[in-house]
């Protein structure tokens, strides 16, 4: 089992459910790259062990944030090491349980876990983080949440498995789900467009209506609170290739879309959801995980 295989390879266990392997410096510098970290960022690393993602954040640039670690003896390196590196008014550490703590300030999110803590902590991810939020994980994915971008860094020396690191970048999505509705003015005539939205973490499908006519829809994909999709539709009898892409607000988007087959013209469209829907984020859970996710919807 690869948690066996860590074990054995880790510098000593944390009496916890990971044991502490340290991230190489050039995996930290793909982590913080593909997450865009900014000096605006609030970065937390869930496992932070030596400090060494949250400090390299602040250094290089300028975000502020923390690491949670459960291993006393660790988080005093980590405070030692942003003091030596003079980051110690950007960054903290704390000795807890990375379950109880709160992650809700966060603009990016760092972890080192394993596949199991990971999808633990999954329906965390979106009851408490913003819409837009990063994520980033060394190693290990989601399940069945699939990564908007993946990276594969060379590790000659890595003490497992193979000679390389994966990063995963997760986006928070905003709630898409529901039923839309909207107008445009296509061939020189208004038309009623309406689509109900199904959504499964990040991923769209729709069954759209335009001028009460079955339409196609296609590509539908939302990263943080941008959304994206394409419709084609019969108009005058042509088929329309619509290309939407908007902000999602609340119950509102805003944006653009361009036309295909009817131009190509690019015109301003808003939309106004009537009705919302339930973002599917439970796919590939274990059926006790389900209960307890439905059960703090209910809240």
């Amino acid at each position: 089992m690869l948690a066996a295989a860590l074990a054995g390879v880790a510098a000593g266990a944390r009496g916890a459910d990971v044991p502490y392997v340290p991230t190489p410096p050039n995996v930290v510098d793909a982590m913080l790259g593909i997450a865009k970290v900014g000096s605006n960022d609030y970065l937390i690393d869930l496992g932070s062990g030596d400090g060494r993602i949250v400090i390299a954040a602040a250094k290089k640039f300028g975000a502020r944030g923390f690491g949670v670690e459960i291993d006393g003896a660790l988080v005093n390196n980590a405070q030692r090491e942003a003091e030596r590196q003079g980051v110690s008014g950007k960054v903290t550490f704390h000795a807890s349980n990375l379950f109880i703590t709160d992650i809700s300030k966060a603009t990016v999110l760092t972890m080192y876990l394993l596949p199991g803590i990971n999808l633990q902590l999954r329906p965390r991810l979106f009851s408490e983080l913003r819409p837009g939020t990063r994520i980033v994980s060394h190693d290990f994915d989601m399940g069945n949440w699939q990564p908007d971008d993946k990276l594969t860094v060379p590790v000659p020396d890595k003490p497992y498995g193979s000679p390389s690191s994966d990063v995963y970048l997760w986006i928070v999505p905003a709630n898409a789900s529901g039923r839309w509705q909207w107008r445009l003015v296509v061939g020189g005539a208004p038309r009623d467009y309406e689509v109900a939205v199904d959504q499964m973490f990040q991923v769209l499908e729709g069954k759209p209506l335009v001028g009460g006519r079955s339409a196609r829809f296609g590509n539908g994909r939302v990263r943080g609170q941008d959304v994206s999709f394409v419709m084609v539709a019969d108009i005058d009898g042509r088929a329309v290739r619509h290309e939407f892409r908007g902000r999602i607000s609340g119950d509102a988007i805003g944006g653009k879309v361009t036309l295909h087959g009817a131009g190509p013209t690019e015109l301003e469209w808003s939309a106004v959801r009537i009705a919302r829907g339930r973002m599917v984020i439970d796919a590939g859970l274990p059926a006790s995980q389900r209960q307890i996710l439905m059960s703090e919807e209910r809240k």
